[in-house]
């Protein structure tokens, strides 16, 4: 396993992904990007050792940009962190819930904190990205001015927390993935395994469905399966997909090796451990 000395993340300092690289891998530089593209080019270069990067969201969904940009970047999937977003309603020092009359954030985080934003009777303001907008109202100085952001983001811009856990629900939850530009696949048999890949089907009749067939009737559960089009081509389709298990068990195998005869092209992405969020969350769905 890599130990990083730097690890990139799209944002600015005290983004959620910031947060999520402090959980992770708590003594390591956590180098900020203005992109997603920046970010993945840091890895690869070498400018960081590894990316963490946000692919979905319980509430919001999926982050596009992600799945356009894995397959043309080389970089491997070696690990995945579920990550809880606590929203902080963040303000200057001296400012009261009285004084605030607009709160500035990511369209995302205030469409996640409509109930309060509502109570309080103040304007959302859209931004950048909710790091940013704590950043900016730090430089303002402007009481009638707060920020939904993180509490990393309220340490390192020296703002209040005037309203703690401000988020609609509570299982707002991001998943992560861990970025590096060599394929480093878990052990098998050491624990739960995610296998992460890409595929497009043949142009032939139902070939989607009996590329899905293999994983059926061999037992293998896929818990995440998404398309999308290619360069804007409505007629070339791509997927991406997570299945539990290790490429080297014999019911993934063999589910592959039917997904083949029926696909385009086929590329692992990723082999590596569940985390443990999962299992507990299988457990509450349960």
């Amino acid at each position: 396993m890599i130990n990083p000395k730097r690890v990139a993340f799209q944002g600015e300092p005290g983004a959620n992904s910031h947060l999520a690289i402090t959980d992770v891998y708590p003594n390591v530089e956590a180098l900020p990007c203005a992109t997603f593209e920046d970010a993945f080019t840091a890895i690869a270069s070498g400018d960081a050792d590894l990316g963490m990067i946000p692919i979905e969201n319980s509430v919001a969904g999926r982050v596009a940009d992600i799945h356009h940009l894995m397959p043309y970047s080389g970089l491997h999937i070696i690990a995945e962190h579920f990550m809880p977003v606590r929203h902080q309603l963040l303000a200057i020092k001296g400012a009261t819930l009285t004084d605030i009359k607009m709160v500035e954030s990511h369209v995302h985080a205030l469409g996640q904190c409509r109930k309060v934003i509502r109570q309080l009777g103040i304007k959302p303001i859209v931004t950048a990205d909710t790091a940013g907008s704590a950043r900016e109202i730090a430089e303002a100085g402007d009481k009638s001015r707060a920020a939904i952001a993180t509490r990393l983001a309220a340490e390192i811009y020296g703002l209040s927390n005037l309203m703690e856990d401000i988020e609609d629900e509570s299982h707002n939850t991001t998943r992560f993935i861990v970025l590096a530009r060599e394929a480093i696949w878990a052990k098998n048999g050491i624990g739960p395994t995610i296998t992460t890949f890409l595929f497009r089907v043949r142009n032939v009749p139902a070939a989607l469905y009996k590329t899905l067939g293999g994983f059926a009737t061999n037992g293998v559960n896929m818990t995440k399966l998404e398309s999308y089009m290619i360069e804007g081509n409505f007629f070339a389709t791509q997927f991406y997909a997570d299945v539990e298990g290790h490429p080297e068990d014999k019911n993934l195998v063999l589910a592959f090796e039917e997904l083949a005869f029926y696909s385009k092209e086929m590329k692992i992405l990723g082999v590596y451990p569940a985390h443990p969020f999962r299992a507990t969350f299988e457990e509450s769905a349960g």
